[in-house]
């Protein structure tokens, strides 16, 4: 094996449309790869040799045995289990897979706006028992969609949104003009957007300053016929307060599909509050999810091997 080749481990299963985005890069002359199952872990030579990474994750202990290594590709958007790690190397750079949802996840949270704004669901039920029961839907064109973290999946909702004749607003970190979105707030300016949204789009990273960020104070700021959708991290809703509220009729609803703890336990009262509809999960995943994410590590080894910036490097103040 050539000495000069930049040592690569791609630490996951199904590690093919990787190695294909490589060789179609034309980078497989410049790197000397090692595909590792998860079920493995690194031999002593690969922990010795390894420049960078590609991983879903990695346990505890790993980071600080790999001398060499300068740079790490996190395979999701969301990097609160390496940061939480205590022996994440300072000087290494951790990169995301921020942006590689943009395809699939838009589709399924437009898919649940209509599914608790239209009547097909209890159609379906209806259907079971041979009753018709005429109900009205419920339209979208003149509601307000207020999305809380609009990133590069809540500008691709709202041009979909915007499209369908509603109004979204929202709040951004850095709260410049986003296209498709009639007002950009900051975040200090939340309760804003939640007395005024029809329906509120959680798409907030996992960071401390985000952690039970939906409160009983924040769902009071709520219309009483507002839904909430959470596709953004389990840990930004205070679970016990949005049950209160739902039971309480303080909103209208709630459709979730990231929670505290994946699966969700059959115990949980999440499972039978009336208003509240468990996903399990189902937002980002992709048939052809590998390929948009090899996209960005091809994209990212390339600049890797010419010392070029990196792109979705994470914030580890900010959290993401």
């Amino acid at each position: 094996m050539s000495t000069n080749r930049a040592r690569v481990l791609l630490w996951t299963d199904n590690t093919s449309a990787y190695v294909d985005a490589v060789k179609a890069a034309g980078l497989a002359e410049r790197v000397a790869i090692d595909a590792l199952p998860r079920k493995d872990k690194p031999s002593a030579e690969q922990l010795a040799s390894t420049e960078a990474m590609m991983a879903p994750a990695v346990p505890a202990g790993l980071l600080p045995t790999m001398p060499k290594l300068r740079w790490v590709q996190a395979m999701s958007a969301g990097v609160e289990g390496w940061l939480a790690l205590s022996d994440l190397p300072t000087g290494l750079t951790l990169t995301c897979a921020r942006g590689t949802h943009t395809e699939s996840m838009p589709e399924n949270i437009i898919g649940a706006l209509f599914h608790v704004a239209k009547p097909y669901a209890t159609a379906v039920a209806n259907q079971k028992s041979t009753k018709w029961v005429h109900t009205v839907a419920q339209p979208l064109t003149g509601k307000t969609l207020g999305i809380l973290g609009l990133g590069a999946i809540g500008a691709e909702v709202a041009r979909i949104a915007t499209a369908l004749g509603m109004r979204v607003i929202g709040t951004k970190r850095t709260p410049e003009a986003v296209a498709n979105v009639a007002e950009v707030l900051p975040p200090e300016r939340t309760d804003d957007v939640l007395a005024r949204s029809d329906f509120v789009l959680l798409l907030l990273p996992a960071t401390p300053a985000t952690d039970n960020f939906m409160d009983a104070k924040r769902f009071a700021r709520m219309k009483p016929t507002a839904w909430l959708l959470n596709f953004g991290r389990g840990h930004t809703i205070k679970d016990a307060d949005l049950i209160a509220a739902v039971k309480e009729k303080k909103i209208a609803g709630a459709l979730l599909d990231v929670f505290r703890q994946e699966p969700l336990p059959a115990s949980d009262p999440l499972w039978t509050t009336e208003g509240i509809v468990v996903l399990p999960h189902i937002g980002g995943p992709h048939p052809q999810r590998d390929r948009f994410v090899a996209k960005l590590f091809v994209d990212n080894l390339g600049r890797f091997l010419d010392g070029k910036p990196l792109k979705e490097v994470v914030d580890r103040v900010a959290g993401y």
